[in-house]
Parts: C-alpha cells; structure tokens; sequence
C-alpha cells in the first residue's frame, strides 16, 4: 500500500486534531529569535568563542541572601494562595515607597505573578479584551505586548504620540520606561500627560517598569514610576505597574514578578487567575519578599552592570557606533546607521553577537540592541575584538 510522506494512507482522514486549522500560534507574530540563530553560528565560530549580548539574562549569582531565604522556606508542602502572602505584598508596598517614593498602596493593590512576562502576554485575555477593543503599545516595544493583544483577538496598535491616535477608542495602553530595548526614560512631565489622556477617554493605562533600579542618570533623568505622586497626584484609579526581580536580583530562574495600582483592576485580576490556578510558589514568595528588602545586593549589581556597560560603550563609540537613549535599562541601543541585520552580521564575524532592532518594530531597522549582562571575562573578550578592528 502507498504511502503519503508522513505515513498517513492517501484519501483516509486526517488525524490532525480538529482544534489544528485554528490554532492560535498562526495568528502570532513569528518567534524572532529564530531569524538570528544563523547568527549565532557564525559567533560560536570564532577562535575565541561566542560573546552572547542578545538577551539581557543575568549571569551573575543570586544574592546568597534570596539563596538561603528559598532554602529556609523549601519545606512547602500546601498549595499557595494566588492573592500571595500578606508579607511578601507588603514588601512589594514598601519598596515602591523605600525606592520610589509611591505612596496610597494597601494589600489589595498588589499581586504577585509567575514572572512579568506571563503576566504582560495574559492581562489583555485576563481582563476580558477580544475582538474590537484596542491595544496601544510602543512603536519600538517588547514582542509581548503585541503578542498579549493577539491573544485575546484585540486589535494591538504601535503608536508613540497620543495625538496620532485621534478619536481611536482604546482599552488598554501600554508604556515602557525605562524602555527595552532603547533604555529611553520617559520624564514626568510625559508620563502625566498620559495619565490624563487615559483618564479623560476611560482606558487602562499599564507600565512595565521591571527596568527601574537599572538606571545610569541620576536627578532630572532617572526614572519615575506611574505609581509616584508627581504623575498620578496620588490616585491609582485606572492604572497598574508591572515590577520584576529579574533585572535588579537576577531571579529570572524563579520568576517573581509583581502587578501593582488599582485595587478594583487587581481584584479582578485576582478573581480569574484564581481560576486557572495561577500562583507563585510559597518558596519563591519568601525568597521575593527578602530580595525587595534588601538594597545592598542591588547597589553590588548595579556597580557590576555600570563598568560592563561603561567599558562597551567606549568600544563601541570607538569603532564608530552611535549611542541612542540608553539612559536606563540592561542595553545599549545603538547604531552604525545602516541596515540592522548588516550590524549583526559585522558583529557575529567578530564572535559577538547582538539583537537586530528591526525584533523591536519597523523603527529599529537601523539600530541593533547590545545586552551588558554577559560576564566581565565576556565582556572584556568583546572589548578587545572591537579594539581590533580600529
């Protein structure tokens, strides 16, 4: 008997499953990371081995503090509440405060999530968006937020100015400051004008910040959160923040992240992922709450990324990159002014290997994003490629 190619017998029923023809990755943008896997290659290639400066992972230690906290709280064997620990959210509160000067938070505003981006990709589905609600997001934004849009079957929307949206009814807008990839900080002045354009047309106005206390200026330029005063005047309604422990104590191997703001939008949000069991282990929650009252491992992590970034900046520069924005962040945004993946290619001949900007939104088609999370050995052997090539 003949055979089709994959073994199935020509004219018998597909045994795909019948959910196939509408799976929803068909409608997702495509996964960017496998366009620069040849890339790769070519950066493994090299005499000295690849400089991974891709993907802003940490690769430092976890502190040794978070490391005993989680062992101290291994033994756990019920199952944790979505809403979290009372301590932990507290602690979420009085960083914010400590760090950040927010002030107006009770328990009811805060909950803790498995990781900021499983939160990001889920809050539009969540919240009950769908067909014909409006997702707004950076022109040059983290895949996610277009991704969460997608999901939900709303319609996600790349825009910088407001105005540019005319009388567009929007649900949900996302802002990013300190941003990725381009480490732009976005002053207070403009972050209030947002709050007001959100309030005056009903819309959920939501800020990843997981890039706060990664910040290379200080005074006028350093970020704000939503959250502060100065922006909200102190009232919460209609806004929420996204913080994540994976920047500031390298935890992104544990997961723990953050939604903060409106209680009635917390709430909610509480009352579906109840449903679907979503729930930050009880291990983790003790570990997350002695990382946020800890500064001390922040302030050695912090002086480790500013020599690496510092250090890769100059070589850059002198080789005749351009530095954009890069106020903040894990990332230098920078460009040769040409076509990215032309960048990305000098670069992986060299052993090291980056992300095109083009991943980022049309706008970044010139630029490539260079993570300074690598180690000091990494970073240094990419120093000295650079330094080569004058």
């Amino acid at each position: 008997m003949t055979t089709a190619p994959h073994g199935r017998v020509p004219g018998a029923p597909s045994t795909s499953p019948r959910w196939a023809a509408r799976s929803v990755s068909t409608a997702l943008p495509a996964f960017p990371w496998d366009a620069l896997a040849p890339y790769a290659e070519r950066a493994r290639a090299h005499a000295g081995g690849v400089v991974d400066l891709s993907v802003g992972t940490p690769v430092d230690h976890t502190p040794s503090v978070v490391r005993q906290a989680l062992a101290e709280a291994a033994d756990s064997p019920g199952y944790p509440l979505t809403v979290g620990r009372a301590d932990t959210r507290q602690a979420c509160i009085d960083w914010l405060a400590r760090r950040f000067g927010v002030t107006g938070l009770g328990l009811g505003s805060v909950l803790p999530v498995v990781g900021s981006k499983e939160l990001i990709a889920a809050l539009p589905s969540q919240l009950g968006l769908g067909p014909g609600d409006v997702v707004v997001h950076p022109r040059l934004a983290y895949p996610t937020y277009e991704v969460g849009a997608v999901l939900a079957g709303a319609r996600p929307v790349a825009a910088d100015s407001l105005t540019a949206l005319g009388p567009e009814r929007v649900q949900l807008l996302w802002v990013n400051s300190p941003s990725n990839p381009t480490g732009r900080v976005l002053p207070v002045d403009h972050l209030r004008k947002v709050v007001a354009w959100c309030r005056e047309r009903g819309t959920l106005l939501v800020s990843d910040e997981c890039y706060l206390e990664t910040a290379w200026e200080t005074g006028e330029g350093a970020p704000v959160s939503v959250l502060h005063p100065d922006v909200c005047e102190g009232d919460h309604t209609g806004i929420l923040t996204v913080q994540s422990l994976s920047k500031r104590s390298n935890l992104a191997g544990y997961r723990c992240a953050f939604v903060a703001g409106d209680a009635d939008v917390v709430a909610e949000l509480l009352a579906v992922r109840k449903n679907l069991g979503l729930m930050m282990p009880g291990p983790q929650q003790h570990a997350m709450r002695v990382a946020l009252d800890d500064d001390e491992h922040v302030a050695e992590q912090h002086a480790r990324y500013t020599r690496r970034r510092a250090d890769l900046k100059a070589a850059l520069e002198a080789v005749g990159f351009r530095v954009d924005h890069s106020e903040a962040s894990l990332y230098l945004w920078t460009t040769r002014g040409e076509d990215c993946w032309d960048t990305v290619a000098w670069l992986a001949d060299r052993g090291i290997l980056v992300a095109p900007g083009s991943f980022y939104g049309p706008a970044g088609a010139q630029h490539v994003r260079v993570a300074f999370t690598a180690t000091d050995e990494r970073v240094a052997a990419a120093v000295g490629r650079l330094a080569e090539r004058r």
